[in-house]
This record gives C-alpha cells, structure tokens and sequence, in this order.
C-alpha cells in the first residue's frame, strides 16, 4: 500500500508542451506513471510524446478518467489551473509551481476546504512518490526503492539525501511526500502524518522540516495524541541567523517563532527523536523499526 498515488493513479499534466512539462511528462512515464493526458489551452488535439493533449481539464478527464493533476504552468496562471482542475472532478491536485502570491494560496485552500473534495499538495512542491507505483511531480525516481518508511518533507532536495542514507541501509519507502515549501501549504505535515498512520505499509515515518512557521510545532501536537508509528525527525537550519531569509519563501525565522531548536524540542517533547544529520536519521530509522 502507499498514500494518496499508487499504479492505478491516471495523471494529466497542465502545461504538458511546455519545456518543463514535456520533461517531467517524460520522466513520470519512464518512471511507471500512467500520464494519460496533457493540457494546454490552444492545443487541443495534438500529443506530446503520444500522451493526447486536450484544451481543457474538463476534457481531459472525460475522456482519460485522470483522477490526479500534476500542475506546471507559470506562476501567474497556477492557482487559475488548480482551481480548474478542482472543477473538473480531480482529487488531488500536485502544483509544482512556485511563486504564488500567499494571498492566492490562502483563498485557493479555502475555496477547496470549502468542498472537500480535491486535495491539493504545494505549491512549490517536488511531488511524491511511492516507488514502483507511481511518480507524480519532479522527484528523481531512480533513487527511491520500495519499503516500510514513509517520508514527509518540506524540501526537496533534503528529501533525496535522506532517501539515499536511508537506501544505504536497504531501508525502502512506502511513499515520499513533499509539502512544499511555501507559507501556505494545501497539505500540512500533521495531514501527511494522519494518513501514514493509518497506511498498512507504512512502518515508520520521517518528518523533515526547516526553519520558518510552526507546521512542525503543530505535527508533533498532532503526533503525541494521534500516532503510534515511530516518527524520526530532521530539522534543516540549525545554524541560521535569525530574520534572514533562507532558502525557501517560508523559511525565515521572525519574532523568535520558527526557530529549528524550537521544533527540536517540540519534537523531543512528543517522543520524536531529531537526528542531526541525514546519516544519524536512518540509523535512528533502523533503531526504531527493529525495536
């Protein structure tokens, strides 16, 4: 089993003619994905690479029953595709897409909270993964395996290094999340965790932060009164200065709230043990699953 994306996924791709989303079209598909349909206005009609290219979303799905979207179109249209994509009966929702107004993202996940029938994961996020089912978004396949842990990350790149010392120790990965690494995120780390919890597969969870907000403050609440899967921590950004801006749009540590020592303890707090490296988390990942 995995969340939300396994081999009976069917993806249509907004953006699919463009550069970017022709190439992670590409890798999707090399990586098992059934993309079966791309969407770009004005291009109805044609294919990309063989995957049939519809004008709209709502063409899309009626004719392929894509239940997922992977969204990559440029900031200033983003949120208008997500919108479209959720009006056209799609569950989830992957926006690639980073550099959406905050303002756009607030009302976005409002209106789909609102109905309660797409999940959205980003903006700004790599996708997820769960290997040898599904791909959907940018995450580089190759290097996941299948196995029990599964992984919920606000970066991308962290999430690869941890799946790396992870694999180093033939530890698999029941599925890889990215939330993104926005202020606003349409799925929180606290959503994730809910849905590892109740995922057979899934024996053990690694959370992945970094500095900015309190989405990992409130995944460890979540985490002491609702989890009985061990959780492994990771928290980026120990050494940042405070009121400088790193990295990601969320990532900035204002009014002494966001620190990493602060989700350190809170973690702690819950039970969570936080490794300090990528290595010391997989072998606190094989300490728990062998305890």
């Amino acid at each position: 089993m995995s969340i939300l994306v396994d081999r009976r996924t069917r993806v249509v791709v907004q953006g699919i003619t463009g550069r970017e989303g022709a190439f992670h079209a590409r890798r999707m598909r090399a990586a098992g994905t059934r993309v079966v349909a791309g969407v770009t206005p004005g291009r109805g009609g044609q294919e990309a690479d063989g995957v049939p290219v519809f004008d709209t979303v709502a063409q899309a799905v009626e004719e392929t029953k894509a239940n997922a979207c992977v969204t990559l179109v440029p900031a200033r249209f983003a949120a208008d595709a997500v919108y479209e994509a959720a009006d056209a009966g799609v569950g989830l929702v992957v926006c690639i897409t980073e550099g959406i107004p905050v303002h756009d993202t607030v009302a976005l996940r409002a209106r789909l909270a609102a109905r309660g029938t797409t999940r959205l994961v980003g903006p700004n996020s790599p996708g997820l993964n769960s290997p040898g089912e599904s791909n959907v978004g940018i995450m580089p396949a190759e290097v996941f395996a299948p196995g029990p842990v599964g992984v919920v990350s606000r970066s991308g790149t962290l999430t690869y290094e941890v799946v790396a010392a992870l694999g180093a120790r033939g530890l698999g990965q029941s599925t890889c999340l990215g939330i993104g690494g926005d202020p606003v995120m349409g799925t929180t780390f606290a959503d994730a965790l809910r849905m590892f919890a109740s995922d057979r597969a899934t024996k053990a969870v690694v959370l992945i932060g970094e500095i900015g907000g309190t989405d990992e403050e409130r995944a460890a609440e979540f985490i002491h009164g609702q989890v009985d899967k061990p959780v492994v921590g990771f928290i980026a950004g120990l050494s940042a200065p405070p009121e400088r801006h790193m990295g990601h749009a969320g990532a900035i540590i204002s009014g002494g709230v966001g620190t990493a020592q602060a989700k350190v303890e809170a973690l702690n707090r819950a039970g969570v043990p936080v490794g300090e490296s990528v290595d010391e988390v997989a072998r606190l990942v094989e300490e728990v699953l062998r305890a």
